[in-house]
C-alpha cells in the first residue's frame, strides 16, 4: 500500500464463490488506484478478470503488471459489447462515474464504482432512473468498511448484540495529501465533488450501516481550506453531524492533514456507542505501538477485549456481491443503501458552511 493510500489494495484469503470463468469481469477507467482493491477483492472471491481498458497506455501497463492474466481491450465499446462480461469495475474521475455507470448498465452489465459515486444530485437522480429501467446494479466501493477486517468484524459484533442498540457513531478519516502525486482533477471541485462528497462518503455509509438507519438528516456541516492556498478549490478539512431516522446520531471529521511521520496514509478510526457497550476500530495502524492495522477494542458487560483481526476475518462483501449479481439478490448491500449514502454526502456538501476565507 502506498503511503498516500492511492493504491489501497488489501489482500485477503482467496474464498471463491464461483468457478473459474463463471463470473467474467472487466476493469475500465483507471483514474484512481482504488481500482486495484476493487478488482483484487472480486478476483479473490472467484471472479475471472477478462478485460482492461483505459485510454492511457501507461495506466494499462501498470495494471497488467499487477494482473498479468488480463487482456487489453482496444476501446470501451469492445468491453461493453462482450456479452460474456457480467460486471464492469471502474475508478473514473468522480464527476464522470455516473455517466460511465449509466452506459455500462444500459449495455446489460452491472457496475461497480469507486466512491464517491456521484458529484451532483442530478447525476444521482438520472442514475436512479437508469437502474429502474435496466434492472442492473450500481454498486459502490466503500472501502473503509468493506475492505477493512476490523470494520467487518464490528458489523458482526453489532449484529450479534455485543453492544446493544447503536445510538452514536463517531468517525475520523484523515488522509495524507501528498499533493505532488495527485492528478489535476483532484484539485478541481467540479471534478472531485468536495471533501464531504468524496472521502466523507465513507463515514456516512458506515453510520447508516452500523446504526441501522434507512435515512438521516444532515444537521450541520463545515468545510475549509486551511493550508493549501495554491490549490484554492481543494477542501482540506470537513466535518458533519447527522441524525438518523431511528434517533442514532453521527459526528465525523475528514481531512488531508496526516503528518509525514505516520507510517501509513491515515489513522482512520471509528467509535461506536451502544446501549450496552462500546467499540473502537483502529483501522490502519495502532499509533506508536504497532504498524499493523485492524485493531478492535470492545467493552461491554463481559469486560474489555482487544482483537487483532488482520488476516482473521476476510472480506465477505465481494463474494456476496458476486452472488447478488448472479442471483439478482441484495445481500452484500442494497441499492437503496448505496443511493442513500450518496444522497446524504451530497446534501452535507451542499449545506456546508465554509469556515476559511
Amino acid at each position: 500500500m502506498s503511503k498516500d493510500g492511492m493504491t489501497y489494495a488489501p489482500k485477503g484469503k482467496p474464498n471463491p464463490v464461483v468457478r473459474e470463468g463463471e463470473f467474467p469481469i472487466a476493469a475500465v477507467a483507471l483514474d484512481h488506484g482504488h481500482i486495484y482493491g476493487m478488482v483484487n477483492g472480486l478476483v479473490e472471491a472467484g471472479a475471472t478478470l477478462k478485460w482492461v481498458y483505459d485510454p492511457d497506455p501507461d495506466k494499462v501497463k501498470e495494471f497488467k503488471g499487477k494482473f498479468p492474466e488480463v487482456e487489453i481491450a482496444g476501446s470501451l465499446e469492445q468491453v461493453l459489447e462482450d456479452e460474456t462480461v457480467k460486471l464492469i469495475a471502474a475508478a473514473a474521475v468522480p464527476s464522470k462515474r455516473s455517466a460511465l455507470g449509466n452506459r455500462v448498465m444500459e449495455s446489460g452489465k452491472d457496475y461497480f464504482t469507486d466512491k464517491t459515486p456521484f458529484t451532483t444530485m442530478a447525476q444521482l437522480e438520472e442514475t436512479k432512473q437508469v437502474v429502474e429501467k435496466t434492472g442492473q446494479k450500481y454498486m459502490v466501493y466503500f472501502s473503509e468498511r468493506l475492505h477493512v477486517e476490523g470494520a467487518v468484524f464490528a458489523g458482526d459484533l453489532i449484529k450479534g448484540g455485543a453492544i446493544g442498540q447503536v445510538i452514536q457513531v463517531t468517525g475520523f478519516g484523515p488522509h495524507r495529501l501528498n499533493a505532488s502525486s495527485r492528478p489535476d482533477w483532484f484539485f478541481e471541485k467540479e471534478q472531485y465533488g468536495g471533501i464531504l462528497c468524496d472521502i466523507g462518503s465513507h463515514q456516512i455509509e458506515q453510520f447508516l450501516y452500523y446504526a441501522g438507519c434507512k435515512n438521516a438528516k444532515v444537521l450541520h456541516s463545515k468545510v475549509g481550506n486551511y493550508n493549501n492556498p495554491e490549490h484554492p478549490e481543494l477542501e482540506d478539512y470537513g466535518d458533519a453531524t447527522l441524525l438518523g431516522d431511528n434517533g442514532a446520531t453521527q459526528i465525523f471529521k475528514v481531512d488531508w492533514f496526516t503528518p509525514e511521520g505516520l507510517r501509513t496514509w491515515g489513522d482512520g478510526r471509528t467509535f461506536i456507542t451502544g446501549t450496552e457497550g462500546t467499540i473502537e476500530i483502529r483501522k490502519y495502524i495502532d499509533v506508536a505501538r504497532e504498524e499493523s492495522g485492524d485493531h478492535l477494542y470492545l467493552v461491554n458487560k463481559e469486560g474489555e477485549k482487544h482483537y487483532e483481526l488482520a488476516g482473521e476475518v476476510g472480506f465477505p462483501f465481494f463474494g456476496e456481491f458476486i452472488k447478488d449479481c448472479l442471483n439478482r439478490t441484495e445481500n452484500a448491500m442494497t441499492q437503496e443503501h448505496a443511493f442513500k449514502a450518496a444522497e446524504l454526502c451530497l446534501k452535507a456538501q451542499e449545506q456546508a458552511v465554509v469556515v476559511t476565507p
